[in-house]
């Protein structure tokens, strides 16, 4: 088929609401769910207590979590509340698992719901609905602090992970079940491409082939595919071989070094005033000499989930469909998909699974709609589960960043800090929002994904923290901790490297600036907790700490020794974590752990390869992640002290990759800039 039929056999039904010239994208819905919402997630019925779980599980044990909280309020053992996972039909909308936020904004709600439930049941009264009241914290049994500190919680579904019971979207198989994908061109969704030309008669011919579907509505920002149906997951891979499709598609000559270009910080300095302001405080000398003057560029990295995403469509009985997603937002994907099928939102049902691994990637609506419209063109069910390649070349990453920062100091004190940085879009990702409306939210936004973690949380008189956007030919978006990662790693880079030029000890260089007490007590107990430093060849101890949000605090102490190849390896990673009361202190552990795999990723192996005019990594050989031979003991102290919860999930992100930069800086002598570490830079030091 050539173009002109390609055209005419698609629908050209777009998502969206026309303006003239520009299409408005499907927007996600931020709702605040608060103690009347949370009537509609606990349930008891002759005896039974159910608890319709409101966030996404993915990984992170929020359900483990949710789930004591109802217990201690309704004073049962937590064996006693089931859980499940509950469809758009089922409850109240409520807003996107991520940031953090689920302990924090979620657990309260629930635990005065259960209150009133518990209250109900105490006086008799064991029919109808409820009336919640808005108890505060104080007067919950949820929340009061404990003597002792908890034993691990009862782990909701840890039984069935073991066990391979079914409990992610790739489990799901309804009668009937079918299996598509949709083929695009190898290079970024976000240059234009279309299929051209193709073997049908080849495709048709394969066993098991079911349809070719030709749909525009399978598109993909400008990437344009075509659809495969087909009996088996393996008659896919033949029937895409014999198809043998001629893209045609706009490469615009962009590679790693054409994406270095257009972030180079300091050619956005060099036009003028970057436009995005995070501090501006005091008055920044621009002429005198600077005491730490460094530039920082850190690369594309991918999430690197170890589930593929996938979703399962099929048609209902009643004229409805059902989505099996494995998203942050189950939400989203019915607004998404009930517009794009031309559906009242009602015949939409989602059911949201246990999700393997997302850290930001699986918030928009991707194999999801993929799965709809081939359900909707061969009228049965169909399961859409993208390969590692697709994963990488087709998702969003998190965005490259290219940092200037400098720094004066007078008797041992910073006065003058100035960070300037340019990267690409997060919060407004250029995988779900077009050109245009970008260039409108820069403008009236800025991006505050971009910015997050670049507010100095040091005492310094002069601040200018700007930073600039490009949009990049690669799609960006939320990666864990948004920008903070990144930001976190730039910032403690140069105060380690203004501790080095004071020629003081980098932890009480830290001490003597930080303005946060909470952080302050946070770095005091990594430290302690820390053994001597180690002393050998070449070996040295980094330190490293942050605060997530305005909420939570982190601090880090990194010890490694570098061989003479330049080669790293961490002997040691101990944190210390203070987010506030702990309802499962083991999760929250859990997740320490695994940031700080995180910022072990960031510092010695996180990178994407673009070439051609996209990601040319396509598997995990060539987007490494940390292997179980590169990690070191990891030591967590977890602080308690009773404030309110305040999110665990991504705060150790914030300091554990400046960590091993800082402990590389003290064990050879060279400042990395250039990030993941480059052996062959130390071998030379």
């Amino acid at each position: 088929m050539k173009r002109r039929g390609f055209l005419q056999a698609g629908t050209g039904l777009v998502v969206g609401f026309a303006l003239p010239g520009c299409t408005l994208p499907v927007f996600p819905k931020r709702p605040v769910s608060g103690y009347e919402d949370a009537l509609g997630w606990i349930h008891h019925e002759q005896g039974r207590f159910t608890l319709r779980l409101p966030r996404a599980e993915m990984g992170q044990q929020i359900a483990t979590a949710l789930r004591q909280v109802a217990a201690d309020e309704l004073g049962v053992d937590a064996r006693s509340v089931e859980l499940v996972l509950p469809t758009t039909g089922d409850t109240a909308r409520v807003r996107a698992t991520v940031g953090s936020e689920s302990v924090r904004d979620f657990a309260l709600p629930l635990a005065q719901a259960c209150a009133t439930l518990r209250e109900a049941l105490a006086r008799g009264d064991t029919q109808g609905q409820l009336e919640a009241e808005p108890l505060p914290a104080s007067s919950l049994r949820a929340f009061r602090r404990r003597p002792e500190p908890r034993a691990p919680l009862p782990l909701v579904h840890g039984h069935e992970i073991v066990t391979g019971a079914p409990l992610y979207v790739a489990d799901v198989r309804p009668p009937g079940l079918l299996f598509g994908r949709v083929l695009r061109a190898p290079t970024s969704p976000e240059l234009p491409s279309r299929p051209v030309e193709w073997n049908d008669a080849a495709a048709r011919a394969v066993p098991g082939f079911v349809a070719l579907v030709r749909d525009e509505r399978l598109r993909q920002a400008q990437a344009h595919g075509l659809g495969l149906v087909a009996r088996t997951p393996g008659a896919l891979d033949r029937i895409e071989a014999a198809l043998s499709v001629r893209w045609q598609s706009k490469s615009g000559g962009h590679d790693g070094a054409s994406v270095a270009r257009l972030l180079d910080v300091d050619t956005h300095r060099a036009r003028g005033r970057l436009p995005h302001e995070v501090l501006d405080a005091g008055r920044v000398d621009e002429g005198a000499a600077w005491d730490v003057d460094l530039r920082i560029d850190i690369p594309f990295a991918a999430h690197a989930a170890i589930e593929p995403r996938a979703a399962v469509a099929a048609p209902g009985a009643d004229g409805t469909l059902d989505l099996w997603v494995g998203s942050q937002d189950a939400w989203y994907q019915r607004d998404v998909v009930s517009q794009t099928l031309g559906l009242d939102a009602q015949r939409v049902r989602v059911h949201p699974c246990r999700v393997g691994g997302a850290f930001g990637g699986k918030t928009i609506c991707t194999v999801e709609l993929e799965a709809a419209l081939l359900c909707e063109a061969v009228r049965a069910p169909v399961k859409v589960q993208w390969t590692r390649t697709q994963e990488l070349r087709q998702g969003f990453h998190r965005p490259p960043s290219s940092h200037r920062l400098r720094a004066r100091l007078r008797e041992g004190r910073l006065v003058d800090w100035q960070h300037h940085f340019a990267s690409s879009h997060i919060l407004f990702t250029s995988a779900g929002v077009p050109a245009w409306l970008q260039r409108i939210t820069d403008t009236v936004a800025g991006d505050p994904g971009v910015a997050r973690g670049a507010a100095l949380p040091y005492r310094v008189p002069n601040t200018d923290v700007r930073f600039a956007l490009v949009r990049l030919p690669v799609f960006t978006g939320p990666w864990r901790g948004l920008g903070a990662g990144p930001n976190g790693l730039a910032i403690e880079s140069a105060i380690d490297e203004c501790a080095h030029a004071a020629g003081l000890d980098p932890v009480a260089f830290h001490l003597d600036h930080l303005t946060d007490a909470r952080l302050a007590r946070t770095l005091r107990a990594a430290v302690a907790a820390a053994p001597p430093a180690p002393s050998g060849p070449r070996s040295g101890r980094g330190v490293a700490c942050g605060t997530y949000k305005q909420l939570s605090h982190a601090a880090v102490v990194a010890d490694v020794q570098v061989a003479p190849d330049g080669t790293v390896r961490i002997t040691r990673l101990g944190c210390a974590h203070d987010s506030g009361h702990l309802i499962d202190p083991d999760t929250v552990r859990a997740q320490c752990e695994g940031n700080l795999v995180w910022g072990l990723g960031m510092a010695l192996s996180d990178a994407l390869e673009v070439a051609a005019g996209g990601v040319s990594s396509d598997s995990f050989a060539s987007a490494p992640i940390p292997r179980i031979h590169d990690l070191p003991p990891l030591d967590v102290v977890l602080i308690d002290e009773g404030e309110a919860p305040g999110g665990a999930g991504e705060t150790i992100i914030v300091a554990a990759a400046a960590a091993i930069a800082n402990a590389v800086r003290a064990a050879t002598g060279h400042r990395v800039t250039r990030f993941p570490i480059n052996p062959a830079v130390l071998a030379q030091t």
